[in-house]
C-alpha cells in the first residue's frame, strides 16, 4: 500500500512553525493554528484558563464583531471551530481552496487583534459554567473526569479541561490576559493546513497576517510521579451505574505505541473487539463499554468504561477481570492479530479521506515529534507488532493490578 502524501514544514525567523499537504484532487482546505498549551499548563487557580480562553478568542476584534467572525466564513460555505485539551489548543477552518485568504484572515485577526471586551467576559463565563454543569449531568463524562483525577492526584493531567464551578467562577479577565500573553507565542504555535494549496503562498499569508511575540518562557510542565490506585464509588441519583477504570501508560513519543494501539482495538476499539463481544453481545449486562487511551508528552493513561444496571455490576465487572488475565495470561491468536491491524489500518487509510483529518495529523506530528511519518511508515509499524509484544505491553498495564476503579453507583 502507497499513500500519495506531499507534507512541507517551513519554521519562521520567530519561531513560528507553519506545515502543509498539498492534495491535488480536492477542492477545499482545512487549517488550524495550533498552541502547545492546554489544562495541563495550568496551576490550580487557573484551572479552566486555556478553555476559557478558546472561547473569548471568538468575541469582538479591532474589526470584527463575534458575529462577523463566524458570518465571514460560513457565508462563504465554511466550518469555523476550536477546541482544547491537555496539551494543546487548536482553531480551525475548513473552506473552499479559493477563500484560503479569508481563512487566514479571521484566524489571525481573531488571534493576534482580539479586543478582549470586557462585556462579553460575564456571559461567556456563565456559557461554561453550563457546559460544567451539562457535563455534570453526563454520568459517563463525569466518571471520566472523575477518574483522570483520581488518576493523577494534585497533578495538572488530572485537571478538568472546562475547569470547576470555583475557579471558572473566580476567575477575571486580567488573569486571562495574562495567560495569553505568555503561552500565545511564536514558538509555541504550529499554523497547519491541508488541501488544494501552495506551501510558499500559504507562508507568505502567515507571514502578512499572524504576528505573536517571538520569545517563548520555557516550559515548566512536570512529570507525573505518584497515580492513583484502589476503588472509589460514589452514588448519584441515577439509573444505571457507570465505571471507569485504567492505569497510567506510555507516552505520545514511546515507539510501544502501536502495541498499545492495537491492545486497545482488540480490547475494546469497535463492536468486534473482546468486551462489547462478551459483556454485551454474549451476556446482554451492558450497553456502552469501550476501552480508551490518552497519549502525552511523557506519560498517558489506559482506560475501560462501563455502564449496566446496578444488579449486573458485579458480573460485569467479573467478565472484565477475567477478559484482562486473558490478555496478559496468552498472546492473541495470529488470526485476531490480522484483524485488529487490518481495523487499525483501515480507520487511518479512511481518516484520509478529510482534509481535516490529514491537517490535525501533521499539526499533531509537529508538535510531539517535530517530523512527518508517512503512513506508509505507520502502516510499517502496526505490520511489526506481534502477538508477543501485544501481550507484553498488556502485562505492564494490567499484571501488578494496581488499577483504579471509579463508580457512580445509582442512589437508592
Amino acid at each position: 500500500m502507497t499513500i500519495q502524501e506531499n507534507a512541507t514544514k517551513t519554521t519562521l525567523d520567530n519561531g513560528l512553525t507553519v506545515v502543509s499537504e498539498y492534495i491535488s484532487y480536492v477542492r477545499s482546505v482545512s487549517i488550524g493554528v495550533w498552541v502547545k498549551t492546554g489544562s495541563r499548563f495550568e496551576n490550580e487557580v487557573q484551572m479552566g484558563i486555556s478553555h476559557f480562553l478558546e472561547h473569548l478568542m471568538f468575541k469582538d476584534t479591532d474589526k470584527r464583531s463575534a458575529r462577523d467572525i463566524v458570518r465571514t466564513i460560513e457565508s462563504l460555505g465554511g466550518m469555523i471551530n476550536a477546541f482544547t485539551t491537555k496539551e494543546y489548543t487548536c482553531y480551525h477552518i475548513e473552506i473552499l481552496d479559493e477563500y484560503l485568504p479569508h481563512a487566514v484572515d479571521v484566524l489571525s485577526d481573531m488571534l493576534c487583534r482580539s479586543g478582549f471586551p470586557e462585556k462579553e467576559f460575564e456571559k461567556e463565563r456563565n456559557v461554561i459554567l453550563d457546559e460544567i454543569y451539562s457535563m455534570e449531568d453526563t454520568p459517563e463524562e463525569m466518571v471520566q473526569e472523575l477518574f483522570m483525577d483520581k488518576l493523577f492526584p494534585k497533578h495538572s493531567l488530572g485537571y478538568s479541561i472546562l475547569g470547576t464551578e470555583s475557579s471558572v467562577g473566580s476567575m477575571k479577565m486580567a488573569d486571562v490576559m495574562r495567560f495569553f500573553q505568555e503561552e500565545y507565542r511564536a514558538e509555541n504555535i504550529v499554523i497547519a493546513a491541508a488541501g488544494n494549496l501552495k506551501h510558499k503562498e500559504l507562508v507568505a499569508l502567515v507571514e502578512k497576517n499572524f504576528q505573536f511575540p517571538a520569545a517563548s518562557r520555557p516550559a515548566t510542565i512536570e512529570e507525573p510521579k505518584d497515580f492513583g490506585r484502589g476503588e472509589f464509588f460514589l452514588e448519584r441519583p441515577i439509573v444505571q451505574s457507570h465505571i471507569c477504570l485504567g492505569v497510567p501508560a506510555i507516552s505520545y513519543n514511546d515507539p510501544r505505541r502501536f502495541d498499545l494501539l492495537l491492545l486497545n482495538t482488540v480490547l475494546g476499539g469497535g463492536m468486534g473487539a473482546r468486551l462489547f463481544q462478551n459483556i454485551r453481545e454474549s451476556h446482554g449486562i451492558a450497553y456502552g463499554i469501550y476501552s480508551y487511551y490518552e497519549l502525552y508528552l511523557d506519560s498517558g493513561m489506559f482506560g475501560i468504561y462501563l455502564g449496566t444496571d446496578q444488579k449486573n455490576m458485579s458480573r460485569a465487572l467479573e467478565l472484565l477481570d477475567e477478559e484482562l488475565n486473558s490478555l496478559t495470561g496468552q498472546p492473541i491468536s495470529e488470526e485476531e492479530l490480522r484483524e485488529a491491524k487490518s481495523q487499525l489500518k483501515g480507520n487511518i487509510v479512511l481518516g484520509l479521506e478529510s482534509t481535516a483529518a490529514r491537517m490535525n495529523r501533521m499539526a499533531v506530528m509537529e508538535m510531539y515529534h517535530q517530523k512527518f511519518f508517512s503512513i506508509d511508515n505507520v502502516i510499517e509499524k502496526i505490520d511489526a507488532t506481534t502477538t508477543d509484544s501485544i501481550q507484553e505491553i498488556a502485562r505492564e498495564l494490567f499484571d501488578a493490578r494496581d488499577v483504579l476503579k471509579v463508580v457512580f453507583v445509582a442512589k437508592n
